[in-house]
Order: C-alpha cells, then structure tokens, then sequence
C-alpha cells in the first residue's frame, strides 16, 4: 500500500462538477493519494493510516493528530505504475477494484477511529481533484 501525502491549505474532490470531498483547514491539511496492489490487507491500511495520522510534515513538525488536520483521502491506482519499460504504463502492480476498494475504505475508517476528520473521493470514478500546496511537501508512505 502507497500513500502520496501532500501537505496543502486546501483540497477538494469533485465527480462530474459535483464536490464529493473537500477540506478547508483554518491551518493546514492533507491531500492523501492511496494506492493498493495485491498483497496488501486490512492490517497494512490500519498500520498506513496510523503511521500517516503521526507523521510530522505539518508546520512546527507537528502530525496531524497534534493540530486535528482535516484529511481528503482519494484513491489512486496509478501510483502503481511501471514506467520501466516502453512508453505505456502497466498497471499490473495495482490491485483490482474487488481488492483496493475495501482497502482504501479501511485505511479512511482507520483515521476516522483514531480521531482524524475524513473526506473521500468516490472510488473508480473519474475525479477532478484540486488542491493548494503548503510548502510544498510530499512524502510517499509504503508499508
């Protein structure tokens, strides 16, 4: 499981000109990009979400758990791409929808249980995501 965290001012998520999930944090928040590929389980969301929720890239090295950062959380199967060879992407790596869905949902419900403000995108969907970066920073998470 892949995490891409940025650390922004701002983030929504739309589908089809509708906002599905958006944060406006009055500091700053996180823009989370999941991916799954197939060995991936519930206990390795859980163990992702927790290693998010106390990583320290907020201002003053604080985590998010220290300051209640609000956390847009969108899945992104494309960041199991293999670039190696040609000039096409495989995607061979990421896991299937019947897999990476319930996945995806459990690393958001385990930052929901430990106190973390969650929105989502809507997974396989085709999503516009906007954000405004704060530093910037971003930090790939792999478990």
């Amino acid at each position: 499981m892949r995490a891409l965290v940025q650390r922004v001012s701002s983030a929504s998520v739309s589908v089809d000109g509708t906002v599905t999930g958006e944060i406006r944090p009055t500091g700053q928040g996180l823009l989370v990009l999941v991916g799954v590929t197939h060995s991936d389980t519930r206990e390795i969301a859980q163990r992702l979400a927790a290693k998010l929720w106390q990583l320290r890239i907020l201002d003053d090295e604080r985590s998010a758990s220290e300051v209640d950062a609000p956390i847009l959380v969108v899945s992104q199967f494309t960041l199991y791409a293999n670039t190696v060879k040609g000039r096409r992407p495989s995607w061979n790596a990421a896991a299937p929808a019947a897999v990476a869905e319930p996945l995806v949902e459990s690393f958001a419900d385990a930052l929901r249980g430990l106190g973390a403000h969650v929105q989502t995108g809507i997974f396989g969907a085709h999503m516009q995501v906007e954000s405004v970066n704060d530093g910037p920073v971003t930090v790939l998470l792999e478990l």
